[in-house]
């Protein structure tokens, strides 16, 4: 009897797959390294065939190494990045590379899309106009019109794997609701295209794939798949959600006064709710629907503020780097505000409010400060992004009563870099140990798609295992506030430089 769920994320930096029991238990996994192609500044792509090839690699690898047979494998469940996008043609083959949310070159096009109204497309689609599918789309009409014009239908990494493992063609190609926030031209209250938007801007309808939900079932596994990855033939799978998404779902976020930080690749910082409220005054917060009908995650982010943490401690550590642990003994040391020091993230630009202009920067240097302040820095820049990403939400959501947040990803092992977002934010900390929850949210939504599981929420619960809180000191806490404001204010004074 078949009983095993596959579900594979594929992440900025890589390609993940683990293998799940019916129980929700993780049984095995594997890995395989992202190919970033970056020519130059602000170009950021990754090849189709790279992108397939890895999932094909990694469904095989689970299989094998765990001595499981394709047919007792039930379902399975792929997420995938959701700022990006990628072209396929009328057969589903890639008419373009994968266009990645880190590749800035549309910012003509974000400009274009905010001068025709920044407010009407945000009222639409839920989200801020910034380096997303609109001015990508935009991007390849323009500059790229080969590839635009062999585009049959625009979609997401996971829809593109998806529809080769089920042979699915272009009129069969799909876009799940999760990320219509990021599209430009969808109606993400009604899940479905703008007539209104597309119109504005020149884009066909005809080149937008259908709207799903993630728990839809849009093929079955082919023959030639079953030969490349072991699974067999006609395993059903589902149309899946965006990795934020699914790790959102998969942490267990169904409150209403709870906040999340997903402290991966990605910064994420979001909040559940019960209602589209989309962020017109400030232009921030993002929302996205909930793989769940009816459910919404409204969330920021800061593009690659994991990734400053890292490159930090490889460029100015030494070869080999010191260990994270050893950083932070020294950080901890210092005291909050690293004596002055300011680290703006905004690597890439900033994201939202999109500030595309905007780099990153170390402000306020002193010849007292050493590697320890820098990091701890770096670290505080990240938190004070995210007081103001809590102020917006209190904003839009007067009535709750945000009061605590969960820490997920790889960031959250940090007991330091949790204490220092807890001291910030004023707001007691919880640290899930569900290893990937993305890939948790990605099995359940298979498992659920393909009838095997009635119950999500309970399924999600019974996976979590939360560490002691850490509780906010209150002194802490009114030490930071004027740093957020020096914060704040030191992105607006480095606008435009």
């Amino acid at each position: 009897m078949a009983v095993y769920i596959v579900a594979v994320d594929i992440g900025t930096q890589g390609t993940k797959g683990v293998l799940f029991d019916p129980e929700m238990n993780a049984l095995g996994s594997a890995f395989e390294a992202s190919r970033l192609i970056q020519s130059e500044v602000g170009t950021v792509w990754q090849e189709a065939d790279d992108i397939y090839g890895s999932v094909i690699r990694i469904i095989k690898r689970l299989l094998e190494e765990q001595g499981v047979r394709g047919s007792e494998v039930a379902a399975v469940g792929i997420d995938s990045q959701m700022a990006g996008i990628m072209g396929i043609d009328r057969e589903g083959e890639a008419a373009t590379y994968y266009d990645s949310w880190l590749d800035t070159r549309c910012k003509k096009y974000v400009a274009l899309m905010r001068e025709y109204s920044e407010e009407r497309i945000i009222e639409l689609t839920g989200g801020p106009v910034t380096y997303t599918h609109g001015p990508k789309i935009l991007w390849w009409k323009n500059e790229e019109p080969e590839g635009y014009k062999k585009t049959a239908k625009y979609v997401l990494p996971h829809a593109y794997v998806v529809g080769k493992l089920c042979g699915l063609s272009a009129e069969e190609a799909y876009f799940d609701w999760t990320h219509l926030q990021y599209s430009g031209f969808g109606d993400n209250l009604c899940k479905e295209w703008s007539d209104e938007l597309l119109s504005a801007f020149g884009v066909s309808k005809e080149k937008m794939a259908r709207i799903v939900s993630p728990f839809e079932v849009v093929g079955k596994i082919t023959a030639d798949a079953a030969s490349l990855t072991g699974l067999a033939e006609g395993i059903p799978v589902v149309a899946g959600a965006g990795d934020t998404a699914a790790s959102i779902f998969g942490a267990g976020l169904f409150g209403q006064d709870e906040v999340l930080d997903c402290a991966g690749t990605a910064s994420v910082f979001c909040c559940g709710a019960d209602s589209f409220s989309p962020d017109v005054r400030h232009k921030t917060m993002t929302m996205m629907r909930s793989p769940e009908d009816g459910g919404w995650f409204p969330l920021a982010y800061i593009n690659g503020g994991g990734l400053c943490v890292h490159w930090f401690r490889d460029s100015f550590t030494g070869v080999p780097p010191l260990s994270y642990g050893e950083l932070e003994e020294e950080a901890a040391k210092l005291p909050s505000g690293s004596e002055g020091l300011v680290f703006i993230p905004h690597f890439a630009g900033r994201v939202l409010p999109a500030n595309p202009v905007l780099k990153g920067s170390f402000t306020g240097l002193d010849f007292k400060h050493s590697r320890a302040h820098l990091f701890r820095a770096v670290m505080e820049g990240i938190a004070y992004e995210y007081a103001f990403y809590l102020s917006v939400l209190k904003d839009l959501y007067p009535k709750s009563d945000f009061s605590r947040m969960t820490a997920t990803g790889g960031g959250s092992k940090s007991d330091l870099f949790v204490s220092i977002k807890a001291d910030v934010l004023g707001l007691s900390a919880v640290r899930s140990i569900v290893g990937d929850t993305a890939l948790v949210g990605s099995a359940v939504i298979a498992a659920r798609g393909a009838g095997l599981l009635s119950d999500c929420r309970g399924a999600i619960r019974k996976t979590i295992r939360e560490e002691a809180p850490i509780h906010y000191n209150p002194e802490r806490h009114e030490q930071y506030k004027p740093m957020i404001q020096k914060y704040l204010k030191i992105i607006d004074a480095l606008s435009g430089i």
